[in-house]
């Protein structure tokens, strides 16, 4: 049985104390719902509360000027966690019980990651108070990692900056209250091909009779050809099974304030998923050779630019048996009547009944959760899915919390997805999720801090395991991540509020 320890208590007391400025610092991250790698307001206010704790912060790290790391203390071991902050574009929803967004392709927070930053943000703080009142020793490290929605830790794990840890306790919101268990996440890699026309003018043959307008292909066409031959090649990367999968984006297409010119540049973004590195291997050669074909045809330059190349997930039950132990002792989130009424509210306006407790207040024990997980998957398979919080998983033991998040279900219902953005969004039901997170963290750093013995069980688990199934950093060190690509980015301009895709009429 985890134990509740002095030091635990004093973290506890302490999230419990500062309940409201918590509360009010996920109002401001959630309120800022900034997009993969421009999340400048948000990385810059985590830094300044990680320095109000007594942390020092460098920021700018791995090359990400919205990445940080923040530590305190001194020695071993070295305990960790880290923070996202990254929203996802086209998903704003105000926090009302109703469908309300001035503009929709806003971006907003889905699972949302404002709570997942600010519960591990107070969970390492709370951890930092109890081990100066106790006189612990140690240092508490906290990663600032950007853009997770596009998968950027890997650009952490190769530029080394995940090197020298003991250990990783991480979370996310969840439908459930558990820990991750055996059947980790797969891989994600993320390439973006950029096709540039540089000399259209040498398209054709020059010549007196000929005429001087002639227009050449194009960085427009290179991309649609691109779009088109990767559907039709998409049997030759890999047979239909394993729940692999691979989604295209285009970031960008030419110049559309000068006609009668070929758009000199092009870019799509191909994300996959699948449960191996050879699988990602053989879809990224498919992919590349589709783009240097394109290529060849239209008369462009290719260059290929990885947003990410990320790893599988190595499980390690010792530490997720210690975190769970942690989510027992602290319990699964509570919520109040007016928690309740705001999820009736939503319930209403969509025209349902109110619901008694249309929230779960009970703890998912791990091979529940593990059962539940494997259920849609072939049973030859043991990962799928994709997150980056694997790439710590390489480096030191590492753990995935699950904490309940506000949702609502209606039995034979698929409800509209901006219910769950709005409760994620609300004063109350959401700090419920947060308050629990961020005690489990700090309870279970705590155990890895002042129980030695736990600490080797994990560490003995992870070196069995990693010198059967290592895997490597898939990055080059040598390569800078693509914070230089169009990634979506609101701004203040003289027209106020401002997106390059326009506020729909209504």
């Amino acid at each position: 049985m985890t134990k509740l320890t002095e030091p635990k208590k004093t973290a506890f007391r302490w999230i419990d104390d500062n309940a409201e400025r918590v509360s009010e610092f996920h109002r401001l991250i959630w309120d800022y719902a900034e997009s993969a790698f421009r999340e400048y307001k948000s990385a810059k206010a985590f830094a300044e509360f990680h320095r109000e704790e007594g942390f020092d912060v460098e920021v700018g790290v791995a090359g990400m000027p919205t990445a940080y790391v923040a530590t305190w203390g001194e020695g071993k071991p070295v305990i960790s966690t880290y923070t996202e902050y990254d929203a996802v574009p086209g998903r704003w929803q105000d926090p009302v019980p109703y469908r309300s967004a001035e503009n929709p392709y806003r971006a907003g927070h889905t699972d949302p990651h404002s709570a997942l930053g600010t519960a591990a943000l107070v969970g390492a703080a709370a951890v930092r108070h109890a081990m100066e009142e106790h006189g612990l020793e140690g240092t508490v490290k906290v990663y600032g990692t950007p853009a997770e929605k596009v998968c950027a830790k890997s650009w952490f794990a190769a530029k080394g900056l995940f090197d020298g840890l003991d250990a990783m306790v991480g979370w996310h919101p969840r439908q459930a209250t558990t820990v991750m268990y055996e059947t980790q996440w797969g891989s994600y890699w993320n390439a973006a091909y950029v096709f540039e026309c540089i000399e259209p003018e040498k398209w054709i043959a020059h010549a007196e009779d000929l005429p001087r307008n002639a227009r050449c292909p194009g960085a427009l066409d290179a991309v649609a050809l691109m779009y088109t031959t990767t559907k039709y090649t998409k049997e030759a990367m890999l047979p239909r099974t394993g729940l692999w999968s691979i989604n295209e984006a285009v970031m960008a297409a030419g110049q559309a304030t000068a006609d009668n010119m070929p758009p000199r540049v092009g870019i799509i973004q191909y994300a996959f998923r699948s449960p191996s590195l050879t699988q990602q291997e053989q879809i990224a050669k498919v992919l590349l050779s589709n783009a240097e074909h394109v290529a060849m045809v239209t008369g462009c330059r290719l260059t290929v630019r990885w947003v990410t190349k990320q790893r599988t997930g190595l499980f390690n039950k010792a530490l997720a048996d210690l975190a769970y132990g942690n989510l027992e002792l602290v319990g699964p989130p509570r919520f109040t009547d007016d928690d309740r009424r705001k999820a009736n509210e939503v319930l209403e306006n969509l025209g349902y009944p109110p619901q008694k407790n249309p929230y779960s207040e009970e703890l998912t024990p791990p091979l529940e959760w593990e059962r539940m997980w494997r259920s849609v998957i072939p049973s030859h398979q043991k990962k799928f899915g994709s997150d980056d919080y694997v790439e710590f998983m390489w480096h030191c033991p590492a753990v995935w919390i699950q904490v309940y998040r506000p949702r609502l279900s209606v039995p034979g219902e698929r409800l509209p997805g901006w219910t769950h953005v709005a409760l994620g969004g609300m004063k109350g039901p959401i700090d419920r999720t947060i308050y629990t997170a961020g005690k489990a963290i700090g309870g279970t750093m705590l155990d890895l801090f002042t129980e030695p013995g736990k600490l080797k069980e994990c560490q003995d688990e992870w070196k069995e395991r990693i010198s059967k199934e290592y895997e490597p950093p898939q990055l080059d060190p040598g390569w800078d991540p693509p914070i230089d690509l169009p990634w979506p980015e609101y701004v203040v301009t003289e027209r106020g509020y401002d997106w390059h895709i326009p506020t729909p009429r209504k």
